[in-house]
């Protein structure tokens, strides 16, 4: 049974977007230095050689790791294999502003899935939440001048990302409705080193794909390096690790309403970057965004 929205979940749910938010600008940044599925998979086996002193016990007899292949297998390929592929490769064609509003979309996938797949009922309060978290995203995006908004045209990455926002909202229900996990879910590096093995699987195997189709190279360079453990690191294993953790305990549909902090804090770290300030309408979609998490999480 999902658990109230603590202060100390909320915490745990606000460092994946924190990382993510790195991770689509680190992405967009490393686009000309490696192939889109290829950074994912580099990405996955730095996580996979990390995560292995902590976790090499699940490769023992009876541990979970092949009794429960089959689902272990499909959270690897969403996940894993899947969302961030698609979006490294939706940066490649894509803006960062479209990829962020079809991203803003998670909420609703995430409240529709349930309903469709997991037979999760949806209140007025969820769709509520879910309006005023959405409100909040376009304020950021058309940095508080909604014709903005009408100048956005759809490109291939768009669609790429569309499917990998319903590929993380699928993944997250998962995480609370499959059986046979039990045992490693008792220890969060072994339920994670469990997937990352199967999703690094999947990843390999389009990665390999990718080269065959279009040949491109790897250009190294310390700063591919550098952004390569970033990736690893952060969007994956500590990201990973805060989000399974906040989902078990709040559900995916609330927990998809953090999800949306995600491009205000890429658009504060771009205006880092840049040397720009922030305006009033980032303190005003803040508001928005919060208030959409807490009308969504209330009993």
């Amino acid at each position: 049974m999902n658990q109230k929205l603590t202060p100390a979940t909320a915490l745990m749910l606000l460092v994946p977007p924190l990382l993510w938010a790195g991770n689509a600008i680190v992405g967009r940044l490393v686009h000309d230095m490696v192939p889109p599925i290829m950074l994912n998979f580099l990405r996955w086996v730095i996580a996979l050689l990390i995560l292995l002193p902590l976790g090499q016990s699940i490769f023992r007899r009876g541990s979970g790791l092949w009794e429960a292949r089959k689902t272990l297998a499909v959270l690897g390929l969403l996940g894993i294999g899947l969302y961030n592929a698609l979006q490294y490769l939706a940066l490649q064609s894509s803006t960062p502003i479209n990829v962020t509003l079809v991203a803003a979309s998670m909420p609703v996938w995430m409240l529709l899935i349930g309903r469709l797949f997991f037979s999760s009922p949806v209140s007025r309060r969820q769709v509520g939440g879910a309006l005023l978290s959405v409100a909040g995203v376009l304020l950021v995006l058309s940095r508080g001048d909604w014709q903005q908004l009408l100048s956005l045209r759809l490109v291939p990455g768009d669609i790429f990302m569309i499917f990998a926002t319903i590929s993380w909202s699928l993944y997250s229900w998962l995480l609370t409705r499959s059986t046979g996990l039990a045992q490693l879910k008792q220890s969060w590096a072994h339920f994670l080193l469990a997937q990352v093995v199967y999703g690094t699987v999947w990843s390999g195997a389009f990665a390999a794909g990718e080269w065959a189709v279009t040949g491109r190279s790897i250009a190294w360079s310390p700063a591919l390096l550098a952004a390569l453990a970033y990736v690893a690191i952060g969007p994956a294993i500590i990201a990973f690790r805060c989000w399974g953790a906040g989902v078990q305990r709040v559900g995916p549909s609330i927990a998809s309403f953090f999800n949306n902090l995600t491009p205000l804090f890429a658009a504060v770290m771009s205006s880092a970057f840049l040397g720009e300030l922030p305006h009033g309408y980032h303190g005003i979609a803040f508001a928005l965004i919060v208030g959409g998490i807490l009308l969504s999480s209330r009993k």
